[in-house]
């Protein structure tokens, strides 16, 4: 059951509405003003808003604006004579859900509100997952005493509020995806979705469909209507990482949704408004990119307003103990290793290991180690200083990401 608000001056079509959604089971809220309905957005938990378009007063546009910053998971549909269609498109860029044309035809009015209803529960259901995990990447739970990684969090924190496009760089393996998710799961957006995208995996063919959706029949298995990465972040954030491996035709594309905060589906004809903050990631040096030819100066400028860098491990040493302990406490939760605390020796061996691959390289390794340890881990129980151990720490590396849970992580080392 789904609590609807019906908004509309013409009593008769209000009288109508509320009796046809009740017969469908929904509880139903009646206004016969838009500044009525925003009183009772204020006080009640509205599911979907079903507005008329034209009304005395408020109308329906400034009522969608107040609706999506009074509650921002409901969803609109707007009610609209013929001769106002282009303003309906108009509030669909704007944020609304859909809106359907008076007159209209009872089923097709319920079918767009059963919609519109699934779309809000799975919102709320994302609100809810993401208020959870972002207790994982609070800065008071972050992990780390160096002054370098005081420095960074103290940058992530004056840009949680900004809308700014963000340039995220440092080694592989050093943190960055982390370093965007608390960006992310610290800002106004936590209520909405963190998508990341490696941009090396996408293939030239359909890395434009992906970030931008494509319509049914745009091309050959395009069966159904696809909504892109951009859309599917709407109001959250889209993490594109390894910004510097995205296709040269697909920069130009990005370059232009940066600056309108519009895209176009493939094989589309209208565009489609976009609240999605960027960040980005590489660590490649992208000014070097661009005397190359291989990266758009104009993109490298646009993605650089604010730049930030993750500094390595072997820069912060401090916190390699720090980090190894809160691993190892990780894993003894998950109950499946036998090493229970690191020796002196096992600390000061980590602390001299230069560590290549970053903090992935040493959860892989405190992970290996934890294994083979009987209850002390010691500097042998590490693999890391044989070529064949390098090269299986290297492969593991590359198998998992740098913020894999711990469980896949051990898959990996049984199965390897």
């Amino acid at each position: 059951m789904a609590t609807i608000l019906v908004v509309d001056d013409e009593k008769n079509y209000l009288w109508m509405l509320e009796e046809l959604l009740r017969e469908e089971g929904d509880e139903v809220l009646i206004s016969d003003s838009a500044a009525k309905a925003v009183k009772i957005l204020k006080e009640e938990s509205i599911d979907v808003l079903l507005t008329d378009l034209r009304m005395t007063g408020m109308d329906g546009m400034a009522l969608l604006s107040q609706s999506r910053e009074i509650s921002p998971t409901t969803a609109t549909i707007l009610m609209t004579a013929y001769g106002t269609i282009e303003k309906a498109v108009e509030a669909m860029r704007e944020g609304a859900y859909d809106f359907i044309v008076k007159p209209f035809e009872n089923e097709d009015l319920l079918r767009a509100v059963r919609k519109a209803s699934e779309r809000t529960s799975l919102l709320r259901e994302n609100v809810r997952l993401s208020q959870a995990l972002a207790g994982r990447y609070h800065f008071d739970e972050a992990t780390g005493e160096s002054h370098a990684i005081k420095q960074l969090y103290d940058k992530l924190k004056r840009v949680t509020d900004s809308k700014a496009t963000i340039l995220i760089v440092g080694e592989s393996g050093s943190g960055k995806e982390v370093a965007a998710r608390m960006i992310h799961f610290n800002s106004p957006r936590c209520g909405y979705p963190f998508l990341p995208v490696n941009c090396g995996a996408l293939t030239e063919t359909l890395a434009e469909s992906e970030l931008f959706g494509h319509e049914r029949g745009a091309f050959t298995g395009a069966n159904t209507r696809h909504a892109g990465l951009f859309e599917q972040a709407d109001g959250g954030t889209l993490f594109l990482d390894e910004i510097g491996e995205l296709p040269l035709p697909l920069q130009a594309k990005l370059l232009r949704v940066l600056d309108t905060q519009e895209i176009r589906r493939v094989g589309g004809e209208k565009t489609i408004h976009v609240d999605a903050r960027v960040l980005a990631a590489t660590n490649r040096d992208l000014l070097a990119e661009v005397q190359q030819e291989r990266f758009r100066e104009d993109l490298w400028y646009r993605l650089g307003v604010i730049r930030i860098e993750v500094p390595p491990l072997r820069e912060r040493k401090e916190d390699i103990p720090v980090l190894a302990k809160a691993y190892l406490k990780q894993l003894k939760q998950d109950g499946s290793v036998r090493g229970q605390h690191l020796s002196e020796k096992a600390l000061n061996y980590l602390l001299h290991h230069p560590w290549p691959g970053n903090i992935r390289q040493l959860q892989n390794a405190i992970a290996y180690a934890a294994l083979m340890a009987k209850e002390e881990i010691q500097q042998e129980d590490f693999p890391v200083e044989s070529t064949e151990a390098k090269d299986w720490l290297s492969t593991l590396s590359r198998l998992l990401p740098s913020d894999a849970p711990l469980d896949d992580t051990l898959k990996a080392i049984e199965g390897s």
